[in-house]
């Protein structure tokens, strides 16, 4: 019987998947396009993108769920499909690792609306959406639920809650946090700092505190933070950042840094007690295998 992704990353660090936005992209996806529709009318591309992604050594596969809750939905007017839309995420992603034991992380991304009284979203209603979302992916079987790119404790808090109630075997809450003008602390755009993060999540009840994303996250800034979360915390931590730092190219900000790159910055995040290491913004594939051949032999050594 599989172990549960908390007690797995005890015995062995893991390596997670890399970005699913841009490869959508480069699929076909239109600019400001539903992507998590595609888990229903593209389910091929969806499977393609995540094929690569175990080819190139990961362990855990996230869901192409990111803005599947209703809330999101809606505004693609596509919320009618919610169940559908998540469930069918859930069975690509466990499908994309064929015989091969892996994890499937079940994604759920912010609301996009902040929550009364500083906001219009009231909190009754932002649970509501999260349960929703985490029972459909629970009951497709994910092995865990994976909260990203939270900003504000309250919101993250509401997710946790959710995703408990729905029964998840595992619940992963991850931040975004922007790099300091003076580019010398991390913080999230709602002014959360990691030492704060890592006290909550575990007061609430998550399994695993990560971080993803956010201005200037990248391998070195992804230490830093995930050595706040060992020294107040004692959950296991997850690492997902950007390909370096991006450049406005065309009004756009382009991720350039190279697979290889990439890597060298990965034996820092081990050292710093990281036990799921992947990539958000701008990776590929092949940044997914550079960090497996890093993990491999940190594996073999310890």
């Amino acid at each position: 019987m599989k172990k549960l992704l908390q007690e797995a990353v005890l015995e062995r660090r893991l390596v997670c998947d890399g970005a699913m936005g841009t490869q959508l992209m480069i699929a076909g996806l239109e600019p400001g396009g539903c992507g998590e529709l595609w888990n229903l009318t593209h389910p091929d591309r969806i499977l393609g993108i995540q094929r690569r992604y175990v080819d190139a050594g990961a362990d855990c596969i996230i869901t192409n769920t990111f803005g599947a809750s209703r809330i999101m939905l809606q505004r693609h007017g596509q919320a009618e499909e919610l169940r559908a839309i998540n469930q069918a995420g859930a069975r690509i992603a466990r499908e994309a690792f064929g015989d091969r034991d892996g994890y499937v992380l079940g994604d759920i991304g912010p609301l996009g609306a902040i929550l009364e009284p500083y906001g219009d979203l009231p909190a009754a209603d932002a649970k509501a959406a999260y349960e929703e979302q985490a029972s459909a992916l629970v009951d497709a079987g994910v092995d865990a639920i994976i909260i990203e790119t939270q900003t504000s404790l309250d919101e993250l808090g509401l997710a946790i809650e959710a995703s408990k109630t729905a029964g998840a075997p595992c619940v992963i809450a991850s931040l975004a946090y922007d790099l300091s003008a003076d580019k010398s602390f991390y913080v999230t755009m709602m002014g959360v700092f990691p030492e704060k993060a890592a006290e909550f999540v575990e007061k609430k009840g998550a399994h695993i505190v990560a971080l993803n994303c956010g201005t200037g996250m990248d391998m070195t800034g992804a230490a830093k933070v995930i050595r706040l979360y060992r020294k107040n915390c004692k959950l296991p931590t997850m690492g997902q950042p950007n390909a370096g730092l991006p450049v406005l190219e065309g009004g756009k900000a382009v991720y350039k840094q190279l697979p290889s790159d990439m890597a060298l910055g990965v034996p820092d995040v081990l050292a710093a007690g990281t036990n799921i290491v992947g990539s958000c913004c701008g990776s590929t594939p092949d940044h997914t295998r550079a960090i497996r051949g890093v993990v491999d032999v940190y594996n073999r050594g310890n």
